[in-house]
């Protein structure tokens, strides 16, 4: 536990930090590195000004970043990180083995290269792309190399973000910005809970969209046969309660999360029946959008999800695709009920589903469930549809000054772009800093 932990999360802190980070994924990380005194410089070499921080990347190239790096003290940012898990956040919760969907090289942060640190570790890219677990360690060692653990608190479940709170009575502070408190607690080795109560000019959103997985909500969801993780069946098959011998596995989605799991399934010989709404050769399906040459494992699932719901019997040992079923509900007794495209029902019996249809962000601490900071305050936000509405250049949200999102939040999907938006935040900082009288 370090230092600033021991001292200011043990009771509520009486002076205002001046930035206060929720989550500690890709997103936050950058956003550390750069408010702990790292700025870029664009090489002496290179094309300026340049319109791509990584040129090339969305096109498969391999140019390296027109950027360097210098520390900087004098322009750090005192801040805190706050995380329920190791820094790389949820990616410590991702099955070890599976492969990244960008590539290695695109998973990297400022200065420290995958490739070269994944050399120095005597590590391995598969198909030029990295595991899981390689990445989540990346992650928590880059932390360490860059000397930013100070600023970063595992285990910390923040509960509740208000805004408005008034300064601190002899603070002395100037600044007419409202104040916020966060407030949450943290969570020992003993499972044991410490509340804490922080108060900050500026909070940032990092939290990614892991959280809350999306549900069917049908009748028996929330049997205990029925799962939304695929850690559930990692831990089922480890467990020796789902064989090769046992029913099928039910796996429900047609995205990535859920070809990962028919891939890791058919790993262990485990019978698969995969059920999806949409039709095989919607264009709307991930698969056909992945180029093939980078991407070989998914196009085997999108292969077998066409090829076994045209042929029968299957030419796919162990699987069964059920495309534009829709499934009706679970039954106690470990079946569930489909209706076809053709209107009649199915019923299968199962030894465990994965429910893997997408996830959202959980913004429950905010208030409102932070609806109203949504592009479309109507809608249900969303990372992909309906992401936090935010100043282009500062990534400050347009509802609330000093509240700022980067990374899913802000609409920011993939690692290769959260450097874009953690550089517009830690740049407003720096420009309030300067505002503010000595």
């Amino acid at each position: 536990m370090s230092n600033w932990r021991k001292d200011h999360l043990g009771a509520s802190s009486s002076e205002p930090l001046k930035v206060i980070i929720i989550g500690n994924g890709p997103s936050g990380i950058c956003l550390s590195y750069l408010l702990s005194g790292y700025t870029p410089y664009v090489k002496p070499d290179a094309v300026h000004p340049h319109p791509l921080l990584r040129p090339d990347t969305d096109f498969g190239g391999n140019t390296e970043s027109v950027l360097t790096w210098k520390l900087q003290k004098e322009r750090a940012i005192p801040h805190v990180v706050l995380g329920r898990n190791l820094p790389g956040g949820a990616w410590h919760s991702i099955e070890g083995s599976m492969v990244t969907l960008s590539q290695g090289q695109w998973m990297g942060l400022p200065d420290l290269e995958v490739k070269d640190w994944m050399r120095r570790k005597r590590r391995g890219l598969r198909n030029s792309r990295a595991t899981a677990g390689d990445i989540a360690h990346y992650y928590r060692d880059y932390v360490n190399k860059k000397g930013l653990g100070q600023s970063f608190v595992s285990g910390a479940v923040v509960t509740a973000v208000e805004w408005g709170i008034p300064e601190p009575s002899g603070s002395g502070a100037q600044d007419p910005s409202p104040l916020f408190q966060v407030s949450g607690f943290l969570t020992a080795e003993d499972q044991s809970q410490q509340p804490f109560s922080l108060c900050a000019h500026n909070v940032v959103l990092a939290t990614g969209t892991s959280d809350s997985p999306a549900r069917l909500g049908i009748p028996g969801e929330t049997l205990p046969f029925v799962h939304h993780e695929l850690s559930a069946l990692e831990v089922a098959i480890r467990a020796g309660t789902v064989t090769p011998d046992s029913d099928p596995v039910l796996i429900i989605g047609a995205g990535l999360s859920a070809a990962d799991a028919v891939l890791y399934a058919r790993h262990y010989n485990i019978l698969v029946i995969h059920a999806f709404r949409r039709p095989v050769d919607d264009p709307g399906l991930v698969f056909n959008q992945l180029p093939k040459m980078l991407y070989p494992e998914y196009h085997k699932v999108h292969q077998m999800m066409r090829e076994q719901s045209i042929l029968s019997p299957s030419p796919y040992e162990g699987y069964r695709s059920l495309p534009e079923h829709q499934l009706l509900l679970f039954k106690e007794d470990r079946q569930a009920l489909f209706q076809d495209p053709q209107g009649l029902h199915k019923v299968f019996g199962l030894s465990l589903v994965l429910v893997l249809i997408g996830s959202h962000p959980d913004l429950s601490f905010l208030p409102g469930a932070g609806a109203h900071l949504a592009v479309d305050p109507d809608q249900p936000l969303s990372a992909k549809r309906n992401p936090i509405d935010v100043e282009p250049f500062t990534y400050q949200s347009t509802q609330q000054e000093g509240l700022y999102a980067v990374g899913p939040l802000a609409g920011d999907n993939f690692v290769r772009f959260v450097q874009g938006g953690a550089l517009a935040v830690a740049s407003s900082l720096l420009r309030k800093e300067a505002r503010k009288p000595p």
